[in-house]
């Protein structure tokens, strides 16, 4: 990022991050599974970041994650949480957050990841995608409700914001389920924004600005490539196989276009952190090389605004 947009994007409170998933993959363990924290943090700090997101990689103490951090200039963005919502109580979801919650809290993170995991089928993301299982219309505001009083006392214990994540082969994959989880929740639920879910979910991530700007808390910049994903969903592969493919990768190398997302930064109406964010086999696609790039594309096309 060039020292202009750089400050154009301090100005306005935008942070860029870029999150591990590039370098060790959470899911499948092969990906990465070599691969030092000491890499990630340092080859992030070298591409311009100013921050991560949780990994496997990194220590589960806070105070040895918070001196690794330290060291690179670098902070801990958030986490994501595998939440089960869908099936089980508020209570059940507190008591198995908390030792999740406490280390993001004593790291100084505003805002939590909540994936829900509930209802899914069983080794979803090792099935074909068309085999997704989906929440039946008539669940979704109890569902909403518990999400709603989730997130109230996620606040009122650790001072986290939940973000809930929109994602393939989960409860919200389409528009439609995006809205249907929105609608039934109260504000304290915000919505965390995947420019490549979106995308590979069949819709165009601008009806999100559109509709819910003011709960748009967290940013996930991926991208897809469109002729990987119609090929996944054509011969029923899986989103783990999906991913080996390389069907996500990151900002400028796929499908997903982000003028609209760059006309929304600049208009001042969000502040916050964006996270480059792209499951790829690093064997295929070199973490320090590809993140690099990402970071000279985002400066170019989403903060080279003069009203940014």
């Amino acid at each position: 990022m060039s020292k202009t947009n750089d400050a154009r994007a301090q100005a306005s409170g935008l942070r860029l991050g870029v999150s591990p998933l590039s370098w060790v993959n959470e899911v499948l363990e092969d990906l990465g599974h070599d691969t030092r924290a000491e890499t990630i943090l340092s080859e992030a700090k070298a591409a311009g970041f100013e921050g991560v997101e949780m990994s496997r990689a990194f220590p589960n103490d806070a105070a040895r994650l918070t001196a690794m951090l330290s060291e690179h200039g670098l902070s801990l963005v958030s986490g994501w949480y595998s939440g089960f919502l869908a099936e089980r109580s508020v209570a059940e979801e507190l008591e198995e957050v908390r030792s999740h919650a406490d280390q993001l809290e004593a790291m100084g993170c505003k805002v939590m990841v909540y994936g829900e995991c509930g209802h899914m089928a069983e080794n979803a993301l090792d099935v074909p995608l068309s085999a997704r299982l989906t929440l039946a219309s008539g669940e979704m505001k109890a569902y909403g409700a518990r999400l709603t009083e989730f997130a109230d006392k996620l606040k009122d214990i650790w001072g986290l914001d939940l973000v809930y994540h929109h994602h393939l082969m989960m409860v919200a994959e389409t528009y439609d389920e995006v809205c249907a989880v929105m609608d039934s929740t109260g504000p304290s639920v915000g919505l965390l924004l995947d420019t490549g879910h979106a995308f590979a979910g069949g819709f165009d991530y601008a009806l999100l600005l559109e509709k819910y700007a003011p709960r748009i808390r967290h940013i996930h910049l991926k991208d897809v490539r469109a002729d990987l994903l119609a090929r996944v969903r054509a011969e029923g592969i899986s989103f783990n196989d999906g991913v080996r493919l390389g069907m996500f990768t990151v900002p400028g190398d796929g499908n997903v276009r982000f003028d609209a997302l760059a006309e929304f930064l600049a208009s001042g109406a969000y502040e916050g952190w964006l996270l480059v964010e792209a499951e790829q086999d690093p064997a295929k696609a070199p973490p320090a090389e590809t993140v690099a790039r990402a970071f000279r594309f985002i400066s170019d096309t989403i903060f080279n605004r003069e009203t940014v």
